[in-house]
Formats: structure tokens, C-alpha cells, sequence
């Protein structure tokens, strides 16, 4: 992968051809970090491998790249629910489609 602050040291940018294609691509940014969303994410302003999985509750394994880990109730039995993150936006519990339910079963 190459990153913006190797184009910016590039010997190529004296010529100016290299370099223009990759001025004109949107920088994403995760807190002050810049990051290559074909390998990572950006959850918490901190940057995951896309690949990375979580627990969550007991027994659920989840992508936090792509899914939201909810409180489904807050009882005794304290279930978690999967809920499907939309790219591009800061994505909520309350207002997540449902991707899977964590309760009674495993759901790796």
C-alpha cells in the first residue's frame, strides 16, 4: 500500500505526473491519522484492520468494521444483538438494521 506522506516524499512529485492522480483522491482520516479504507477502518478515531473481530457478549464474534455490537435488553440475561453498520456514517444502535442475534446461540 502506498500512503500519502510516501507520494509526498516521492521523487515523482517533481515531475508532477505521478503524484496528480492521488491529489485528487479524498484523504480519510481517523482522529488526526490518515487511513487506506481497502485495509482499514475507522471506529472510535481508532483504526482497525478490516479483518479485525470482537467479542461480543459471552460468546458472539463480530467484524466492528461492519457491525454495530447493541444491548438488546438489560435484564438478567443481558442479550446482544448484531446490527449492520452503513458505510460513510456514523452508524447507532437505535437506528441499525438488524445483521444477527447474540442471545442463546453462537453465532461465529
Amino acid at each position: 500500500a502506498v500512503f500519502m506522506s510516501q507520494l509526498l516524499s516521492s521523487s515523482d512529485l517533481e515531475g508532477g505526473t505521478a503524484a496528480a492522480p492521488w491529489l485528487c483522491q479524498p484523504v480519510l482520516q481517523c482522529g488526526d491519522q490518515i487511513y487506506n479504507p481497502l485495509e482499514q477502518c475507522c471506529v472510535d478515531n481508532t483504526i482497525l484492520p478490516l479483518k479485525r473481530t470482537q467479542l461480543c457478549g459471552l460468546n458472539c464474534i463480530y467484524w466492528p468494521c461492519f457491525e454495530l455490537c447493541c444491548p438488546e435488553s438489560f435484564g438478567p440475561r443481558k442479550n446482544q444483538i448484531l446490527k449492520m453498520k452503513a458505510l460513510g456514517v456514523k452508524s447507532q444502535c437505535h437506528s441499525a438494521s438488524i445483521a444477527r442475534d447474540c442471545g442463546s446461540r453462537r453465532c461465529f
